[in-house]
């Protein structure tokens, strides 16, 4: 099976698997981060066909939606691309990838590197920012049917790996643990200039909401 046959079957492979998942780690998602990374791939010298399975498998079993399970992304892209009979090499890369592309808080340090890596998780990255990132995180909290907002409860940003899986703090609370650190922590050039609009987006709708939320006419 030649590499167009295999992103073929990988797209729907993942759109069925996604079929009925959580609107902000959906399909669509998946969709907007393969983009993304072609996108950025065209500024970096990497295999695009890795980088192409790697976005596309990138969320393929989410460890939030699997009680925090870690493995089960990463064996299940591994058990499919092996019946697709994809070189052992580009199946272990793309394992690798999807291991260690999460933000997870704490002080998680990352345990592998690669240029692909790097691509995927710009793309990833970019589509928790912006418009889009902060659907994606309201639409996270009312699933997990956390408060939007609660002054009492200030961001924690020394939470450890273990508190920041759990998740169950006020919405607003995320985009201080996670979403506005993350323009800083771009891989690529393209990644990092794409990132600072739709940082300063959120911050222009975090300062309109606490303005609302103050009753400011």
């Amino acid at each position: 099976m030649n590499q167009e046959a295999i992103i073929q079957q990988t797209v729907t492979f993942v759109k069925q698997s996604l079929a009925d998942a959580e609107g902000g780690h959906d399909w669509w998602h998946i969709q907007r981060v393969w983009k993304l990374a072609k996108h950025i791939a065209l500024s970096e010298e990497v295999n695009l066909f890795v980088v192409e399975l790697g976005a596309l498998l990138h969320d393929i079993a989410d460890s939030k939606f699997y009680d925090g399970d870690e493995e089960v992304g990463p064996r299940k892209a591994s058990v499919f691309l092996m019946e697709l009979k994809v070189e052992k090499s580009i199946v272990q890369h793309v394992v690798n990838i999807i291991s260690n592309i999460s933000f997870k808080g704490g002080k998680e340090e990352q345990q592998f590197r690669s240029k692909e890596l790097d691509v995927i998780q710009d793309a990833d990255r970019l589509d928790a920012l912006g418009a889009i990132g902060i659907a994606r995180t309201f639409n996270y909290g009312g699933f997990k049917n956390n408060e939007i907002y609660n002054p009492n409860i200030p961001p924690n940003l020394d939470m450890s790996k273990e508190e920041y899986k759990k998740g169950d703090t006020p919405t607003l609370n995320h985009f201080y643990e996670k979403l506005l650190l993350l323009k800083d922590r771009m891989n690529t050039q393209t990644g990092k200039a794409l990132a600072i609009h739709r940082h300063q987006f959120m911050e222009n709708f975090l300062a309109e909401f606490y303005r609302e939320w103050d009753g400011e006419a």
